[in-house]
């Protein structure tokens, strides 16, 4: 499985039973929290989130709608009696802030907490199935983007055509890893004569609170499965979107259409707004393959 949930859509401010930035990212046994703003950890509960398979937090920049939630959820993890290890990748100046409020309570956390800096260019992890990547963003502050992005899957044997060349089912496994095979009389079965490609690779780019660019972010998420794009404000308030360092529903829905991208996820939304329905027509009528960052909400990225 490789999918999304949304803890959080609201931008700053708690509102209409909105709140601030969060989310669970599954894939495959592993759970990913990405930003973790206040009241995250009670949105876990009520969305039934295992919290003790997250083993990667990442937080994007330091606005309080992103972050101050991680204090408490730290804590509870030690009270519950966590012992896995857990990794952090932030910008760096919240590791003192961590180290200072786990200080001044004279917390020992009963497991080991890793911080990792972000820097230009980082590779934040990368196993034999994902690789997660850092990308920055302009806002008012250091802020960061990421990119989930699946190593190639294995090819798929065809049964029919592999017993036919007379190839063991026990060489199945080299075979999905793209080898050929060399028969005892010496000659060779292609690979690609008994298997077939497997499924796409698949990738989710969280594009964070930004400025609107294109052409910067286009390049990083271009023909990404889904991504995640803040839409703070409607169109008819792009000069306040501009001057405060966010974008708007339709300047997200343009980055997704320009790059590709198989669908789109809007959130981060005002507290000025009450409804947000207008945003989703906004972004519709530019790229059609939109939702709403709904939180409660599971989207999976690609098949």
């Amino acid at each position: 499985m490789f999918a999304v949930t949304v803890l959080g859509n609201n931008s700053a401010l708690p509102m209409h039973d909105r709140h601030p930035t969060a989310q669970v990212l599954t894939y495959k046994e592993q759970l990913f929290l990405i930003d973790c703003g206040e009241g995250t950890q009670m949105q876990m509960n009520a969305f039934k989130i295992r919290r003790s398979r997250i083993g990667h937090i990442f937080i994007s920049h330091l606005h309080g709608d992103h972050y101050f939630g991680l204090f408490g959820l730290l804590n509870s993890y030690g009270l519950n009696g966590r012992r896995d290890p857990l990794h952090i990748h932030a910008p760096a100046a919240l590791e003192p802030l961590l180290k200072l409020s786990f200080d001044v309570a004279d917390v020992n956390l009963p497991y080991a907490l890793h911080f990792h800096a972000i820097r230009q260019g980082s590779v934040l992890l990368d196993d034999e199935n994902l690789m997660v990547t850092a990308f920055p963003v302009t806002h008012r502050i250091e802020c960061w983007g990421f990119l989930f992005r699946e190593k190639p899957r294995p090819r798929k044997v065809i049964p029919e055509k592999a017993r036919e060349a007379g190839i063991p089912q026990a060489f199945y496994p080299q075979l999905k890893a793209g080898s050929d095979y060399r028969h005892k009389e010496g000659h060779i079965t292609l690979n690609e004569e008994v298997t077939e490609p497997g499924p796409a690779a698949r990738s989710y780019a969280y594009c964070a609170d930004t400025l609107y660019e294109p052409q910067k972010i286009g390049e990083v998420v271009k023909n990404c499965s889904m991504i995640y794009h803040e839409a703070t404000y409607l169109e008819d308030q792009q000069e306040k979107a501009a001057a405060r360092y966010h974008s708007t529903a339709a300047q997200a829905a343009r980055i997704a259409a320009d790059a590709g991208v198989n669908k789109l996820l809007i959130g981060h939304f005002s507290s000025r707004y009450t409804d947000l329905q207008p945003f989703l027509e906004e972004s519709r009528s530019i790229f059609s393959a939109t939702d709403l960052a709904i939180e409660g909400t599971t989207y999976l990225v690609g098949k």
